[in-house]
């Protein structure tokens, strides 16, 4: 986190902060006593945030001028928003390059279950054994690699989007290294509970999609300006479906320990991410 300004203006400062979100800028902003600050949340957008800024200070009109060329924009026939290369650039854009590789190979890898390959892929990508002494810690991908296997069309398009919605958004504002890291621990966590709970035999991404939620519950709770707010509505669906897989009244399989080690992990992750940027204000 680095501090971009200090001001007492409030108008100034929510102009400014919608210009910077506007073009992308991952931007926070936190009061202290009477001063408002604005936090840089990536480092590595701050040569663009300082040249922003530096325009908006020429100019304090062109926040308003942006504004009004995206509502020009929507107001035009939504024939340009219907594109499907039009929605699949606007998709592309919300999601970093680890979130939307990570989604190739979950569908690769989906594909190749169709084929012969099967049973060699399965047997690459399984946790593999059969008892917690014979853990793989010669072979460490096995801890994460069940979270590539998906065993139905359901399955596999249930997480991607969430994965793709959630990982996206996390990526964009806290950077790639922080989604590598919170991926990992929430697929060790996730697939070493599963494991240790019902055997080696078991797959998907569900685990990492509770972890990512966990975190934007917490970083994002009672912030609608955070991207990684979810609505209330939202919360309790994920946490019902949560409840639901413990009660066997499903129609599908569901890995329930991997659900909530995930959830576990994500939400101290999503802890520490908001401890470690109120330390990073003062």
């Amino acid at each position: 986190m680095q501090k971009l300004l200090t001001t007492r203006d409030a108008e100034m400062m929510a102009n400014l902060y919608r210009y910077l979100q506007q073009n992308g800028v991952p931007v926070t902003v936190s009061e202290q006593g009477n001063q408002l600050e604005l936090w840089l949340t990536v480092s590595s957008y701050h040569a663009h945030a300082k040249a922003l800024i530096q325009a908006f200070k020429d100019n304090p009109d062109i926040a308003n001028q942006a504004v009004e060329s995206t509502d020009s924009q929507t107001a035009q026939p939504q024939q340009t928003n219907t594109n499907p290369s039009s929605m699949l650039s606007i998709m592309l854009r919300q999601a970093g390059w680890f979130t939307a590789l990570y989604a190739a190979i979950v569908v690769l890898v989906f594909l190749g279950l169709m084929t012969p390959l099967a049973e060699g892929i399965l047997g690459a990508l399984l946790f593999n054994p059969n008892d917690f002494e014979s853990l793989p810690w010669a072979q460490p991908w096995r801890f994460v690699s069940p979270a590539v296997l998906h065993f139905s069309v359901l399955h596999i398009l249930f997480n991607v989007f969430w994965w793709w919605y959630l990982g996206g958004r996390f990526e964009r504002y806290y950077g790639t290294k922080w989604l590598v890291l919170a991926f990992a621990v929430c697929a060790i966590a996730s697939n070493t509970s599963q494991f240790i709970e019902s055997g080696p035999y078991f797959g998907g991404l569900s685990g990492v999609v509770y972890g990512l939620f966990g975190i934007a519950s917490v970083v994002g709770w009672k912030n609608p300006r955070h991207p990684l707010f979810l609505p209330n509505g939202l919360i309790i669906f994920m946490l019902a479906w949560l409840v639901l897989g413990y009660t066997g009244l499903l129609w599908v399989n569901i890995a329930n320990t991997a659900h909530t080690a995930g959830l576990v992990s994500g939400l101290v992750i999503g802890v520490v991410i908001r401890f470690l940027t109120q330390y990073g204000r003062r």
